[in-house]
C-alpha cells in the first residue's frame, strides 16, 4: 500500500492539461446552503484541495464563495483543484460553451481544472432540470449523441479556461465509442465504486489507457444522511484508496454535509494506511 503521507498529499496526471488531481477529493452534493459553506470551508481547513461539484447541485454559487475564502486565507489557487459537471439539459452542442461560463461565474474562478458531463443522457434542453411530460416520464433528447456533446467540451480545452475533460456515470460500453473516436481522451471517468461494487472492466480499461478512475459516492451511496459513514466505514474507504492510488485511482469522500470533525476522522483513518 501506498504510504500514509502519500495518501494525504498524492496527486496523480492527467493524460491532458497540465493539472494533477489530488487522489482524494470532497463532494459537495450538500442540499442546504448554509450547510455547503461551512461544509467546503471545513473541508479547506481539514486539508481538502479537491473539489466535486456540479450545475445539479445548484450550489456551484455556495461552494465559490467558500472556496474564495480559503484562497483569500492564504490558500494558493494553483493548489486547488476543482470539478464541476454538464448537466443533461445541456448537451446540445450550442449549449455546451454558455452552461460552463455560468458554472464558471457561479464558481467565481477564471479556469476549471476538470469539467465533466454529468450523465450519458441528454434531456430535453432548457432551464428546467428534469423536464418530464404529463404522465410524470423524463423527456428525452434524440437529437443529439454524447459525442457530439464531447466534440464541444474538447473546444472547452482548446480555448483554455477548461484544463480537462471527462465523464461521468458511464459504463464500459458507453465510455469505449467516445474513447475511440475523440480527439481528446477522457482525464477521468467518476462513476460509484466501492468493494460492494468494483466496476473492475471499467478500471482496468482506464488504468490501461491512462484514464484516473475517480470513485465518488466511494464511503456509501444513498441519502445524504447515509454520507455521514461510520468509523470502519471511513477506515475501509482509506484502505481501498490505499490499495490502489498508485494506479490512477482516486476517491471521491461524498460527504452531504458531514463537519470537520468527521472530515478530521476520515484523515486520521488515512493516516493509518500502510
Amino acid at each position: 500500500m501506498i504510504a500514509s503521507s502519500d495518501f494525504r498529499t498524492k496527486r496523480v496526471p492527467l493524460n491532458h492539461g497540465t493539472g494533477r488531481m489530488p487522489v482524494l477529493g470532497f463532494g459537495t452534493l450538500i442540499p442546504d446552503p448554509a450547510a455547503t459553506i461551512s461544509s467546503t470551508r471545513d473541508a479547506l481547513e481539514v486539508g481538502f484541495r479537491h473539489f466535486d461539484c456540479a450545475d445539479r447541485y445548484r450550489n456551484e454559487r455556495e461552494v465559490g464563495e467558500a472556496l474564495h475564502a480559503g484562497l483569500a486565507s492564504g490558500i494558493a489557487r494553483e493548489d486547488l483543484f476543482v470539478t464541476t459537471k454538464l448537466w443533461n439539459t445541456n448537451h446540445r452542442p450550442e449549449r455546451v460553451a454558455p452552461a460552463f461560463e455560468a458554472s464558471l461565474g457561479r464558481l467565481g474562478l477564471n479556469h476549471l481544472d476538470l469539467y465533466l458531463s454529468h450523465t450519458p443522457f441528454a434531456f430535453q434542453p432548457g432551464d428546467d432540470q428534469d423536464p418530464r411530460d404529463q404522465s410524470g416520464n423524463v423527456i428525452y433528447d434524440r437529437g443529439v449523441t454524447l459525442l457530439d456533446t464531447w466534440r464541444a467540451m474538447e473546444s472547452l480545452v482548446d480555448h483554455g479556461r477548461c484544463r480537462a475533460i471527462g465523464l461521468s456515470d458511464i459504463g464500459l460500453d458507453g465510455l469505449l465509442p467516445i474513447y475511440e473516436a475523440a480527439r481528446i481522451k477522457p482525464a477521468v471517468v467518476q462513476v460509484e465504486a466501492h468493494p460492494y461494487l468494483p466496476e473492475t472492466g471499467l478500471l482496468e480499461f482506464c488504468q490501461k489507457n491512462g484514464i484516473v478512475f475517480l470513485a465518488g459516492a466511494a464511503r456509501r451511496s444513498g441519502d445524504h444522511s447515509n454520507c455521514r459513514t461510520s468509523r470502519q466505514d471511513a477506515g475501509a474507504g482509506a484502505a481501498g484508496l490505499g490499495g490502489t492510488a498508485r494506479h490512477g485511482f482516486a476517491y471521491d469522500a461524498q460527504n452531504g454535509g458531514a463537519r470537520a470533525g468527521e472530515f478530521r476522522h476520515l484523515r486520521s483513518s488515512a493516516r493509518r494506511v500502510g
